[in-house]
């Protein structure tokens, strides 16, 4: 059968930068090794698969693979397909049963007129990490226990999938990313781990973040929806934020990729809110 795989970067700034993702509108008919081929042969982050159910209109069944296996939920592959169904057919809002759970999308345009999707993740959770996996990690980075800003424990995020969130105390050492990528891969299998997430707080309202993703057989990701809703879970669950509160992360500058995704979490609502940009890839 022919599949129409459409290519859309999200999380873009200006139109420029974000993170490419495929995005199949329409995957009845595929199975699990048919999807994962596809998302091998075009080689992005992730890949998202929809299949529209029956008779509700705007109500997806979405699937989501790497080029190496299925994650239970990828954030810019959820923004580009949200915005590649609205650019063919105008809905305000958008409702996916993903592998992590049901995740809500809100699309509305900006002051500029551009196309915009609001992603509201599962609710996240926060849990400690295995005592010998910081070790091994910051081994894996090349980095050391004093590169941490100590204001910012090591925990596990999950917002519909697992980041380890490491927060350091410069901008320099998020800049100086060179790890070993088959260690870290290995690591973050055995570990679960969907990415590590790296961060350096340049304020209350702004963080700037790298997204090594090895276990999908990525080198990093220059924009990454799903860790920055486990973060906003992350800083809410230590009472780093308010009740309701907005951030900005900025990821993708060292990669030529720029990206922004807004994070925002409301008082009485499980899930965190991220929001971005997403354009078509032209050939």
């Amino acid at each position: 059968m022919t599949v129409d795989v459409l290519r859309y970067a999200a999380f873009t700034v200006d139109g420029r930068g974000g993170n490419p993702a495929g995005v199949v509108l329409d995957a009845r008919g595929l199975d699990a090794a048919e999807m994962l081929a596809i998302a091998a042969d075009l080689s992005y982050s992730e890949t998202a698969f929809l299949v529209p159910r029956d008779g509700r209109p705007n109500v997806y069944d979405v699937r989501y693979f790497s080029p190496t296996q299925e994650v239970p939920f990828c954030g810019h592959a959820t923004i580009a397909s949200a915005v590649a169904l609205v650019e063919r057919s105008p809905a305000d809002e958008l409702i996916f049963h993903t592998p992590a759970g049901f995740v809500n999308i809100a699309t509305f345009k900006n002051d500029d007129g551009e196309l915009m999707a609001e992603l509201t993740s599962v609710a996240p959770r926060v849990s400690e990490s295995p005592p010998d996996l910081l070790p091994a990690v910051l081994g894996a980075l090349r980095w050391s226990a004093d590169d941490l800003d100590s204001a910012y424990p090591v925990l596990l995020a999950n917002a519909g999938s697992e980041h380890l969130v490491l927060v350091t105390k410069t901008r320099q050492r998020l800049a100086d990313l060179d790890y070993h990528f088959d260690d870290l891969a290995n690591l973050m299998r055995e570990h679960g781990l969907v990415t590590v997430l790296l961060v350096w707080p340049e304020s209350k309202r702004r963080f700037h973040a790298r997204n090594p993703a090895a276990s999908l057989g990525v080198v990093e990701d220059p924009a990454t929806g799903a860790a920055a809703a486990a973060f906003g879970g992350y800083l809410r669950e230590l009472g780093m934020i308010g009740r309701n509160a907005e951030f900005r992360i900025s990821q993708g500058v060292e990669m030529g990729r720029p990206s922004e995704l807004l994070v925002g979490v409301i008082a009485g609502e499980p899930g965190v809110r991220v929001t971005g940009a997403a354009h078509p890839i032209e050939d």
